[in-house]
């Protein structure tokens, strides 16, 4: 058991009851998994007038844009463990695709269409999280102009551990859909191309057959599905659960978490319903907006995203703590990647980011 200490002005319970006229703070360690304190502040560590350097709050308005290329994966944000990307798909691949470099997680932000693969098809629609192992050779056929926000990892995309929850928390397993077994639906081309990315590059492999030829198959390595909108929210209305609560994928190095819409806190428990003030120094945090009314930032819309770099605070913008007292839910969605590692900013990123973000909290 960790040894808890305390001094001066505190709150009994953390988010709950926070004494008048203080604001508090959660300095917590591995990005909200392990050790934390709260502190109490006479001011919001965000009422900054002034900030000079790389750790910057960063916000791109919604990015499907005339400025983003089509049928094209433009890399946003990266490092050794993770690659995120965004892409407006308007047709389907050209060729067949293998990742060898990474496993894959697809975020549908909109658009229908089906991931033929050799282990079959999966369809999909506005708000799946597709995973493709590494290894697996598939291709993308569009029904629906779809918008994506991709997840490449150097380790698999895992399910997080329940614990005391229970194996039917957060959702059934049974609402996770793995490939019905079939033959890809194209069987009348001369030849048929295999493109596989390695170390970045890519090997183009010509068969005189579809690829996707297998008539069935078995084990623990295979393609899943599972909507967003499946997934059942950790909650307490006499505490605001933190983001590690909502986890939905575990991986080395990062976690890929959803924020979906729920009850509020009731506030006749003086409960902080809005995200605490934090630093969350171990980790940065990527959010993707998907849907929903953003409550907590100003001027967010749906396909938005923002990056705050571990170091620098950050927290609900002015207007929310106003907003949410006549609220009684949230029907946000939202994606967030927490990385332990600090992300690294694609040309792209810098020279689309909404510059002044960084004010908006003044």
């Amino acid at each position: 058991m960790e040894s808890f200490k305390s001094s001066g002005i505190f709150s009994k319970q953390a988010h709950v009851k926070i004494p008048e006229g203080l604001y508090e703070e959660e300095h917590g360690r591995k990005g909200f998994f392990g050790r934390v304190s709260q502190i109490y502040h006479e001011n919001p560590p965000v009422n900054w007038t002034n900030i000079e350097g790389d750790l910057k709050p960063r916000c791109q308005k919604p990015m499907f844009g005339d400025h983003l290329e089509v049928n094209y994966f433009q890399p946003i944000l990266l490092n050794n463990d993770v690659t995120i990307s965004i892409a407006h798909y308007t047709v389907s691949f050209d060729c067949f695709f293998r990742n060898a470099d990474f496993d894959e997680l697809y975020f549908i932000h909109d658009g229908e269409g089906c991931f033929e693969t050799i282990y079959g098809h999966l369809t999909y629609k506005k708000g799946d999280y597709v995973t493709i192992p590494r290894g697996t050779t598939y291709k993308l056929f569009v029904k629906s102009a779809t918008k994506i926000f991709k997840i490449e990892s150097n380790s698999e995309f895992e399910q997080p551990d329940r614990g005391m929850l229970g194996p039917n928390a957060l959702y059934d397993q049974t609402v996770i859909e793995t490939p019905q077994s079939a033959l890809g639906s194209e069987q009348d081309l001369e030849e048929y191309k295999v493109e596989i990315k390695r170390l970045g590059k890519i090997t183009t492999i010509t068969y005189p057959f579809n690829p996707l030829d297998a008539k069935g198959w078995k084990g623990s390595v295979y393609p899943s599905k599972l909507s967003i909108y499946d997934i059942c929210p950790v909650m307490s209305h006499k505490y605001h659960i933190p983001p590690s609560g909502h986890t939905t994928y575990v991986c080395r190095n990062f976690v890929v978490c959803s924020f979906v819409e729920r009850p509020l806190e009731d506030s006749k428990h003086g409960v902080l319903r809005v995200p605490f003030y934090h630093s969350n120094i171990d980790y940065d945090e990527v959010l993707f907006y998907h849907q929903g009314e953003f409550f907590s930032r100003d001027n967010i819309d749906a396909g938005a995203l923002t990056f705050h770099p571990q170091g620098i605070h950050h927290g609900p913008h002015p207007k929310a703590f106003n907003s949410v007292d006549d609220k009684t839910h949230t029907d946000e969605y939202a994606v967030m990647v927490d990385t332990r590692y600090p992300l690294e900013q694609t040309e792209w990123f810098k020279s689309n980011e909404v510059k002044d973000y960084w004010k908006s909290w003044m």
